[in-house]
């Protein structure tokens, strides 16, 4: 395999990452240019990265701060296509942002996921990356299904 590039999403990431996001199911890709919009733009402190495979865009990380926090982040999106899953895209991006954010002061870093069966792997994935179980919010994204929140100190 080669190696993984973790960069900054630029303009011209957006259909690649178009693709991920509709192959994963993680929200409608019509919505990434308008969510990217405020990043691209360079107005408002979120994190937009996109991970590289042969100089096609095959995942992307996304985070913000937590309102009326200080030095708390919450990483809102993390997607990589389907066939590159298991390959260390997801580790690696998770691991870009984590350092981006320490150099930042960042202190918290939490990360939000579903309780429900289909994202045991999920879950399995951020304790594998270091980070804790810290809540389970239950009946939160819908009747039966909970919402985990994961947590890792970065200082």
């Amino acid at each position: 395999m080669k190696d993984i590039l973790i960069k900054p999403t630029t303009s011209d990431d957006i259909p690649a990452l178009r693709a991920v996001v509709n192959e994963t199911e993680l929200f409608p890709g019509d919505m990434l240019p308008e969510m990217l919009s405020p990043f691209l733009g360079g107005d408002g402190e979120a994190v937009w990265l996109t991970a590289l495979l042969d100089d096609k865009a095959v995942g992307l990380c996304f985070a913000v701060p937590e309102a009326l926090t200080n030095g708390t982040w919450n990483m809102l999106a993390l997607a990589v296509l389907p066939e590159h899953q298991g390959d260390g895209v997801g580790g690696a991006l998770v691991k870009s942002l984590e350092d981006d954010l320490r150099s930042q002061g960042v202190r918290v870093l939490i990360a939000d996921t579903s309780g429900t069966e289909a994202f045991a792997l999920t879950r399995q994935f951020y304790v594998r990356c270091g980070y804790e179980k810290e809540a389970r919010i239950r009946d939160f994204w819908d009747a039966g299904d909970d919402k985990v929140v994961f947590r890792k100190a970065l200082a």
